[in-house]
């Protein structure tokens, strides 16, 4: 079973914490949410939702809880497409392959990527 769904806001958080593993509620509030705009308990609860959801872990440190990420953010990231090519483009990657083709600026090392990775599919279909 898939993990639930997270919203902008709550991937932007999870980036975050990949980035600072092992912070505490008023660190996160501090640095991410005031930048943002979010009151410490707007954090907070956002915070406690992705533990909820099983994307955060917390342990008690000295006090106080701290919080790290429970997958890495790839993972978190690649739901996040996943849903968005099923919900969003009725599960049709050509639209999103378009857009790219017409829009996006694709450094040498993301064309590199993607090349490695449709030689990767071309090989998995060429497989019985």
């Amino acid at each position: 079973m898939s993990k639930p769904t997270v919203g902008d806001q709550e991937l932007a958080l999870l980036h975050y914490l990949a980035e600072h593993e092992n912070a505490s509620v008023g660190e996160v509030a501090a640095d991410f949410g005031e930048s943002r705009g979010l009151a410490r308990s707007t954090v907070l609860t956002m915070m406690e939702r992705l533990r909820a959801k099983a994307y955060l872990k917390r342990r008690h440190v000295s006090g106080m809880y701290r919080y790290s990420t429970a997958t890495g953010p790839g993972e978190v990231m690649s739901q996040a497409v996943g849903q968005f090519v099923e919900k969003t483009l009725s599960g049709s990657l050509s639209p999103f392959v378009a857009w790219m083709s017409e829009k996006a600026e694709v450094t040498d090392g993301e064309l590199a990527q993607l090349e490695a990775l449709v030689a990767q599919l071309q090989s998995r279909r060429k497989e019985p």
